[in-house]
């Protein structure tokens, strides 16, 4: 509401200084500068509260470090897979599956009971660290990535980034066959990912939450399974390089 009437102030005020021209008036002119302030404050106005970046670090990288501790000390040595959108009933959730040795099959649907830990399938239930941040994409998209394509994500992800959130200065997305490259320029999550790579069982699998919200996007919208194949940073930080890979269920 605030941004039409932004708008209308701005007409207003425009339309004040060409009459303050046309008639050269001095009052004119001081009207439509400030009904031009107004209209322009209020269409840049925004309700969204925000957080400095700096507050993202030590609000998540704790969590971060208990996952990759729990991990390590019951030695879970299986690559992250994050499960496709059949697995579940409510289209918001989400489960990564670490197995516990490499080389494991990844569980049928009916398998996933609930449990953390599973010895049917000899791995571990964890909900994904991006999953949350998943779901506010497909929200300020308006879209259901359950529902779209590949080509949606590659045309709407960049953007989502660079501006409707303003997250990232950009991201890239090159697509092959079952293979995702995605690069991601001096994000907020810059620093995160930088610590987040000391733990080994985190960074390159399961993922911080940027790069588990991105896999967790991949899933969906192919449908299939999702594993971060490898994950690399530039040597100052501000690009990270993220290759995903869709894995075939035996």
């Amino acid at each position: 509401m605030s941004k039409q009437i932004g708008y209308l102030l701005l007409l207003f005020g425009f339309s004040a200084l060409i009459l303050s021209i046309v008639y050269t008036s001095s009052i004119l002119a001081f009207i439509g500068l400030g009904l031009t302030f107004w209209g322009a404050l209020l269409i840049y106005l925004r309700k969204e509260k925000y957080v400095k970046a700096k507050l993202i670090d030590p609000t998540a990288i704790s969590s971060i470090e208990n996952l990759d501790k729990i991990i390590t000390e019951l030695e879970y040595k299986g690559k992250a897979i994050h499960l496709p959108p059949e697995y579940f009933k409510d289209p918001k959730s989400g489960l990564v599956y670490i197995p516990k040795k490499e080389g494991t099959k990844i569980p049928r649907a009916e398998d996933t009971s609930g449990e953390v830990f599973s010895q049917k399938t000899q791995g571990m239930f964890i909900t994904p660290p991006g999953l949350d941040l998943t779901n506010y994409f497909e929200n300020e998209l308006g879209k259901n990535f359950a529902k779209a394509d590949l080509k949606y994500l590659e045309k709407n992800l960049p953007k989502l980034f660079r501006e409707n959130l303003e997250i990232a200065e950009d991201l890239e997305i090159q697509i092959e066959n079952n293979t995702f490259h995605i690069k991601i320029i001096n994000s907020v999550y810059k620093d995160l990912c930088s610590k987040a790579r000391k733990f080994s069982s985190i960074c390159g699998s399961v993922g911080c939450p940027i790069c588990s919200s991105i896999a967790c996007a991949l899933t969906r919208a192919t449908c299939k399974p999702v594993v971060v194949a490898k994950d690399n940073s530039s040597a100052d930080g501000k690009t990270i390089d993220i290759q995903y890979m869709t894995v075939e269920r035996q």
